[in-house]
């Protein structure tokens, strides 16, 4: 817990991995054992709260954030003070008894509202690097770290939101080689996406609606299913089986599951220092007609004065995926306030936009 308030801004580690055994590949880090898994998160300084799964893979809401385990490919995404990259160590061991190695790294994250609340390895963009780079392996070694800053399209923006990103391949494009980006219906994706959204300044009355009433006496499970349905998250995919956990007094996660894709969304609403955040991954095949209508109803939930969104895609698509998401915030009032577009060997290219309103708290 940092002094002035708790830390929205979540760091984001994620870990592909590759084997010679089909079978291993099949089922792969699925095959950790809920033990391993607190052990693990026990080191990052976070628990499992809440639980769900299917044919593709397992989600956690976690007490600070998510964590997703697929058989070749793990997100653990967490907020507040937790020390994320304590994880890297634990999980390179694990999956390598498992017979799995590591071929891709991707770390992001965006600015802290208290850095320096911050512990060891989170203490700055450059101690993260120092850390990452001693404890992954030789094999990845096309490596990149860089600070996604707003370039400026408008004299008017006030927005100080920028983009951390640090990636480690072995140059392949694993992503698109994995089983879990063939649907249900047999078609191949043509690319994957991941939208990262943060959120700042949110309207306050609908930050209210992220409390608990007091006395009410629910479990959290329960406190988050209200929220869910009176907020309108349930709806931003509809299809979706959601797993939601409301904190007290305050706060909120859920993860939603649509085949082998996941969405996730934390909440931090109190007034000062208010914050929420929404990712989602998705193929340009399936999901592209329909990511603007998605990122409208994000907006039309929290109304933050400022977010920022990052879109990390190796698609031949991606410049008209991230033009239909910046038409979609543009059409409910938040103008763009700057873009830049930066590449990342082994995991495309990211463009980085910030978007603000005149409304301020």
């Amino acid at each position: 817990m940092a002094v002035s308030g708790f830390e929205g801004f979540e760091k984001r580690l994620e870990l592909q991995f590759s084997g010679d055994d089909p079978t291993t590949i099949n089922i792969g880090l699925r095959r950790l054992d809920f033990e391993l898994l607190e052990e693990i998160l026990d080191a990052v300084q976070c628990t499992v709260v809440s639980a769900v799964g299917n044919r593709y893979f397992d989600a956690y809401v976690l007490s600070e954030s998510s964590l997703f385990v697929y058989p070749t490919k793990i997100i653990i995404k967490t907020c507040g003070t937790t020390q994320l990259l304590k994880s890297v160590p634990l999980l390179l061991s694990r999956a390598m008894e498992m017979g799995l190695t590591v071929c891709g790294c991707r770390y992001t994250r965006g600015n802290f509202i208290f850095p320096k609340a911050q512990p060891f390895p989170h203490t700055s963009f450059r101690e993260e690097i120092i850390y990452l780079e001693n404890n992954l392996p030789e094999n990845l070694c096309y490596r990149k770290a860089s600070v996604m800053p707003s370039k400026k399209i408008s004299k008017k923006s006030s927005s100080s939101h920028s983009w951390h990103v640090y990636s480690a391949s072995d140059g392949h494009d694993h992503d698109n080689m994995m089983v879990m980006h063939h649907d249900d219906d047999g078609h191949d994706d043509d690319g994957v996406f991941t939208i990262e959204v943060c959120m700042t300044e949110l309207d306050r009355a609908l930050a209210r609606k992220f409390f608990r009433r007091p006395g009410d006496g629910n479990c959290g499970e329960v406190a988050g299913k209200e929220m869910t349905e009176i907020t309108g998250i349930r709806n931003i995919n509809s299809s979706a089986l959601i797993c939601d956990f409301g904190f007290d007094p305050c706060g909120y996660s859920m993860n939603g599951i649509d085949g082998a894709n996941y969405s996730t969304i934390h909440v931090t609403p109190e007034d000062g220092y208010s914050y929420a955040s929404f990712e989602c991954v998705g193929s340009c095949s399936n999901e592209y007609d329909t990511i603007g209508d998605v990122m409208k109803k994000v907006v039309q939930v929290f109304r933050p004065a400022t977010m920022s969104i990052s879109i990390t895609s190796g698609a031949t698509s991606q410049e008209l995926l991230w033009k239909r998401v910046s038409d979609a915030v543009e059409s409910l009032g938040l103008n763009c306030s700057s873009c830049t577009f930066d590449e990342f060997p082994g995991v495309g290219t990211v463009v980085f936009q910030t978007f603000t309103t005149s409304r301020r708290k």
